[in-house]
């Protein structure tokens, strides 16, 4: 089991000796490539924050001790937005007109992705986001590596209720993602047959989920959906299982083991979630086996474990590092015509490239089960496009849109908002 208090202190303690939430990884040095990550490493959406900013630093190290990019080093700097929009808006400025950087990989939520996609499309600095979300974005600067619904859910709805029933209750997080995810989920129960009997949203800091446990039992469902987020959400599958809920209505999640949710509650109190993402850290694979042998040697006993947002951390770090040695250099126009080329990483979550209408990631899709705090991986499929996105976004057609439409999305899926 992951030592998080010994993590969490080894961090903030790094980041006190400094007095500042930035954390600068080599010396400033002329000569370059300058690569900003901005991620939370505090407050309540740390617990996704800390494994990506590990990821990148692994993704970074190594590629400077295989000779950099193009005969230079990369420097990276890290900030730590302390899961607050203003850090994120005032460090993307920061990064793109104080730092200069070449690439900025960046956000975690769709509120943070949103309040600085417009900072680097005016500075004209590569943005890459590494998260999964709710799809929709269409901006030829902007590159998501995360999954879409299309990718995971779209998978995850028809498994569970084959497996489970036809009635879903969901609870989702009050934001954009969890809001368009909950229409998603929505859309694919009512196309497999089934009945979404009630949906609730909760604020990111809710912590009580008593009342909406009572409702779950008056409700009878057949099994639970969650899009739920953030260190205070966790509470939710605790008082579950404390309720005894959890041995008769099955959980699936969107979200679940992402923020290493799995290795803060009991295997009592998780066994048997389902849950769908681009990877797992138990993905049989030799690259991946070598991956987390080298995460887990870097960190130690400090190690937190690995999933989407780290694992999709460090293939977008290689990604972008591939894309740069095709173009010859490291400015963004030349980046992205070779990002959109075709060019692709063979990671630890399988082949990632880029679908250039969307400048979204094509994508290895993995469903798995929760055991003793362990992902068991059930069924694969492969380089899943993001079918959502294309219904609103064609960059080859017209490159110059910067959009996040995802009414449009909804209602070109026929999803009534």
């Amino acid at each position: 089991m992951v030592n998080r208090r010994r993590f969490l202190a080894g961090t903030s303690a790094a980041a006190a000796t400094l007095g500042f939430p930035a954390i600068m990884r080599t010396a400033q040095a002329a000569d370059t490539i300058k690569f900003v990550s901005i991620l939370d490493q505090s407050g309540g959406l740390d617990i996704y924050g800390k494994p990506m900013v590990e990821a990148t630093r692994m993704a970074i190290d190594e590629i400077n001790a295989a000779g950099g990019l193009l005969g230079k080093q990369v420097e990276l700097k890290v900030y730590d937005p302390q899961s607050t929009i203003q850090f994120y808006t005032q460090y993307a400025t920061q990064a793109a007109a104080g730092d200069r950087a070449n690439v900025v990989h960046a956000g975690i939520t769709s509120a943070s992705r949103e309040a600085i996609r417009p900072t680097f499309a005016r500075f004209k600095t590569l943005y890459f986001y590494n998260t999964l979300y709710e799809g929709g974005v269409c901006d030829m600067n902007c590159f998501c590596t995360g999954s879409t619904p299309a990718q995971t859910v779209e998978k995850l709805v028809p498994h569970v209720m084959n497996r489970w029933g036809k009635k879903v209750y969901l609870v989702a997080a009050d934001y954009n993602y969890g809001q368009i995810t909950a229409q998603w989920v929505q859309k694919y129960v009512r196309e497999n047959g089934g009945e979404p009997v009630a949906t609730e949203f909760f604020p990111l800091d809710v912590t009580n989920f008593g009342p909406t446990i009572k409702k779950i039992q008056a409700a009878k469902p057949e099994l639970v959906m969650s899009a739920l987020v953030g260190g205070a959400h966790v509470s939710f599958y605790r008082q579950y299982a404390a309720a005894g809920m959890n041995k008769n209505v099955p959980i699936a999640s969107t979200t679940f083991g992402v923020g290493n949710e799995h290795k803060l509650i009991s295997a009592e109190e998780g066994d048997g979630m389902i849950c769908a993402y681009s990877y797992f850290e138990e993905v049989d694979s030799a690259v991946n086996k070598a991956f987390v042998e080298r995460f887990q040697k870097r960190l130690g006993a400090d190690a937190p474990a690995l999933n989407e947002l780290a694992a999709r951390s460090y293939e977008g770090a290689y990604i972008w590092a591939e894309a740069v040695k095709r173009a010859g250099t490291a400015d963004r126009d030349a980046v992205i015509a070779a990002l959109r080329s075709g060019i692709g990483f063979d990671g630890p979550s399988g082949r990632v490239s880029i679908e250039p209408k969307t400048n979204h990631a094509l994508q290895n899709v993995y469903l798995a089960e929760l055991k003793e705090q362990s992902f068991n991986i059930i069924e694969s499929h492969q380089a899943q496009p993001p079918t959502d996105t294309l219904l609103v976004c064609d960059l080859v057609e017209n490159p110059n849109q910067s959009t996040f439409k995802f009414e449009n999305g909804l209602k070109a899926a026929g999803i009534d908002i």
